[in-house]
């Protein structure tokens, strides 16, 4: 039993029942892994007792023959922006140090009404925003690959957690990236469903139109698993499609990729002057033998895809300005030490003290394109950018089934590189924004392994509403 070795959930669930390894077994395996990669930083708090006593309830109820659920013992970290009641949630953020969450987040009461045990809470980009993991309060998470490469961002930790076994499975958030780029950078798979496909209730909201829970694991089937279990209508989410959740996605995503598809690729994208050589060239090959498997491949011009970046980040922040105006320390969150003279003082004290670099950047930018002088000229235009690629978008795919491009330009870069130029770090999500503009599902998948030694991967986006079909052919990419 102390050889614990998690490959996969229904493997997993063979052992147990099969009584070959126990939830403690699991639970103490996964805690070992923790403290031995501390110097990763990928974890903001571990709930190591309430973890095991949630094991030892597990194992007492499947021996007394009570039948598993779909994630019996399955441990699972999750991102410092999603609630669990009674426990700290920060956003990895000084403004809202020592707070506690009064409310479960809905995905979370998913995972838990299913039997899943949640290990700890994981380091992430203060309130989401960063590419990289170096803009939280607890300091930079470490890339399991190479402690001087970044691991990516804002879901960094947990995406971390997942690499280097501290977990079995793991949720983020992606609002623009920040699933698909870390586990692009990390070496494993990292879905962002469609919007309103799970719901964002008790998920610390930056970019609310934009914001989507995705999951991190090592296999499609876990990922697909753990998404139907989320993937609920939920009332406290309007933005939620209501008449429609992934009741069979498991099951679909297990029946294997039958027939030929039709692949789209981007023109632009596989030329753009910042793509890595050997990342364009890997994705190419792929493509061929896909058109060589009898599967079509179609390559379609796309005009604006220097548009999508400003577009976002315009949309983002102005979002973003909005959602984070109520941290002003009264309620709840930091308050400043400082005298005080009267409530306005107080407010830019303890906002400019709580918030940082990144945070009151984007802030700024938000407040300024929202202002009324320049909300035509940024804003406005802007949602029409987004407009016309939600409709982009829909007119591809009536022509193809996938699209495919890069998660990143470049492989994970080294810690503190892109810092001193925030366009540049920007600029790095050129290939991953799309998606969240459009509100389409995206994965990204390992395949890859650069020169340099670091992993890569391949963006594989879908239609909405077809996450199902996107797993089962994201599953037949691995295999080949």
């Amino acid at each position: 039993m102390s050889n614990f070795q998690f490959t996969a959930i229904s493997s997993y669930h063979s052992q147990l029942v099969n009584g070959h390894t126990s939830c403690v077994v699991a639970v103490n395996f996964y805690l070992s892994q923790i403290d031995k990669h501390k110097a990763l930083n990928a974890f903001v708090e571990v709930f190591a007792e309430e973890a095991l006593s949630k094991a030892t309830a597990l194992d007492e109820k499947r021996k007394a023959g009570h039948p598993l659920k779909k994630l019996h013992g399955v441990v699972i970290a999750i991102k410092d922006v999603i609630c669990y009641k009674g426990h700290r949630i920060t956003a990895a953020s000084a403004m809202l140090e020592g707070f506690t969450s009064l409310i479960d987040a809905t995905a979370i009461q998913l995972l838990l009404e299913e039997d899943a045990i949640l290990i700890g809470n994981c380091n992430c980009d203060e309130f989401a925003m960063g590419s990289s993991n170096e803009n939280s309060v607890y300091g930079n998470v470490l890339n399991a690959h190479d402690h001087s490469k970044v691991p990516g961002g804002s879901s960094g930790g947990s995406a971390v957690a997942v690499q280097a076994d501290m977990c079995m499975i793991a949720l983020g958030s992606d609002t623009g990236g920040s699933v698909r780029q870390p586990a692009d950078f990390c070496g494993i798979i990292g879905l962002k469903p469609g919007y309103g496909s799970v719901s964002r209730h008790g998920l610390i909201a930056y970019a609310s139109s934009f914001d989507q829970i995705g999951i991190f694991g090592k296999q499609i089937e876990d990922v697909a698993l753990t998404l139907e279990i989320i993937s609920k209508p939920d009332e406290y989410d309007s933005t939620m499609e209501q008449d429609y959740f992934l009741k069979d996605v498991a099951a679909e995503s297990n029946h294997k990729a039958e027939g030929s598809y039709c692949v789209g690729i981007f023109d632009e994208v596989m030329q753009h002057p910042s793509l890595d050589p050997e990342i364009r060239n890997a994705i190419l090959e792929k493509t061929n033998q896909l058109e060589k498997s009898n599967h079509k491949l179609v390559s379609f011009q796309f005009e604006w895809l220097d548009k999508i970046v400003p577009a976002y980040y315009v949309l983002t922040a102005a979002e973003a300005s909005s959602n984070l105006s109520r941290y002003d320390g009264i309620r709840y969150g930091h308050q400043s030490k400082e005298p005080l003279t009267d409530l306005n003082d107080f407010y830019i004290k303890n906002r400019t003290e709580g918030f940082g670099k990144e945070v009151k950047r984007r802030i700024m930018l938000g407040n300024f394109v929202l202002s009324s002088g320049y909300y035509d000229a940024y804003y406005s235009k802007a949602q029409q950018v987004r407009k016309l690629l939600v409709q982009r978008m829909e007119e591809l795919f009536k022509q193809c089934d996938f699209i495919i491009m890069p998660c990143s330009p470049t492989t994970a870069f080294n810690i503190g590189a892109k810092q001193k130029d925030p366009i540049e770090m920007y600029l790095a999500d050129i290939f991953t924004v799309f998606a969240n503009l459009t509100g389409v599902p995206a994965i990204a998948l390992p395949l890859f392994q650069h020169s340099n030694g670091m992993p890569f991967g391949l963006q594989v986006i879908g239609k909405r509403k077809d996450e199902a079909r996107l797993l089962s052919f994201s599953k037949m990419l691995m295999r080949k």
